[in-house]
């Protein structure tokens, strides 16, 4: 399997993320490269570097205030006296109106959705490239091949047109099938991560051209705890063409491979004819975020099932956070996925 890596991608460190009041390590870390790539590697990957396709791709899912805001505001940031060395708000909007607060504070506030996604110097460059590897692999795909492996880091499942949330700044799985859908395919997006990929839903709610699924734990007790429930079916032409599947925590193999049979036989009905995977390795036993309890022979059945569709598929990545078992579980994955697409 082709796979696509930018080591730029490497650059953005977050320091801290806040949760529940409590300022800790951030779980993204540029380790998390390292190990994912070994794991590909291990399932037969071989790694290239992506092209610069520039902004077109990305500016056509975030918009122009947004893409301003993410390039500039670590400099704004910086000259106000005081500001700590990320960019993190403290000052969220109840509902965002039609006025744009013009302070980066304000600003901040405005296009942060929780305290998860602190923006550093090296935050653009980084997302920038994520992004670039996601537009590159899906390349692939549009030109034939029949799987291809985005190595995105910082993730973006979280992120929506106009908001980085949850370690997200550009939503790659929704960039990539948007450019594949700008060659005339009929692409889904199958999310597995344990978070649901409210960013992801979000961009298409309203839209009837790509079919937005995701398996995740239930947001009743779970982040991101207001989008990802069952009764979100998408709005206006897109009623109908988003389907979420919340499980309780703790689900293991199971339960979760039923409702991964029910996400694919509602991507047979859309007449998907490329398929996007936001790969989420976070519902792992092993995971720090102890969401699900999937097990690496898991792992290898939802890679098995997935070929199963017969489908083009691009695999981008998303969430699953250091633990002895990231990498194997990615193995396991695109091995499993290999051994039955052959």
């Amino acid at each position: 399997m082709k796979a696509i890596l930018d080591p730029r991608q490497q650059a953005h460190d977050p320091a801290h993320f806040m949760a529940y009041g409590v300022m800790k390590p951030n779980p993204e870390r540029p380790e998390r490269i390292d190990i994912l790539r070994r794991g590909a590697e291990a399932a037969g990957c071989d790694f290239s570097v992506p092209e610069d396709a520039g902004l077109g791709p990305i500016a056509a899912l975030h918009s122009p205030e947004y893409l301003t805001f993410l390039q500039t505001i670590h400099a704004r940031w910086c000259a106000i006296d005081g500001a700590g060395p990320e960019v993190i708000s403290h000052v969220k909007p109840g509902n965002r109106g039609d006025s744009y607060p013009r302070s980066a504070l304000g600003q901040a506030g405005y296009h942060q959705t929780d305290t998860s996604c602190p923006i550093n110097a090296d935050t653009w460059g980084s997302a920038y490239w994520s992004a670039q590897t996601a537009i590159t692999a899906a390349g692939l795909i549009g030109g034939g091949e029949r799987s291809a492996y985005a190595l995105c880091r910082p993730p973006g499942h979280h992120a929506f047109g106009d908001l980085a949330g949850g370690f997200c700044f550009l939503n790659n799985s929704a960039i990539a099938a948007q450019c594949l859908r700008d060659k005339g395919l009929r692409p889904a997006i199958l999310d597995v991560d344990v978070h649901h990929g409210n960013g992801t839903q979000g961009i298409f709610y309203d839209r009837d051209d790509v079919l937005t699924l995701s398996i995740h734990a239930d947001p009743a007790e779970f982040y991101p705890f207001f989008w990802g429930h069952a009764e979100e079916r998408g709005a206006g032409r897109g009623r109908g063409y988003n389907l979420n599947l919340p499980l309780p925590r703790g689900t293991g193999d199971a339960p979760f491979l039923a409702a991964l049979d029910t996400a694919l036989d509602r991507i047979r009905a859309f007449g998907t004819d490329v398929l996007v995977v936001a790969l989420g390795l976070d519902a792992s036993e092993d995971d720090p975020f102890q969401g699900f309890q999937v097990t690496g022979d898991g792992f290898a059945r939802i890679g098995a099932a997935i070929a199963g569709a017969g489908l083009p598929t691009l695999f981008v990545q998303e969430g699953g956070y250091i633990c002895d078992s990231l990498g194997h579980n990615l193995t396991r994955v695109l091995g499993g996925y290999r051994d039955a697409a052959v």
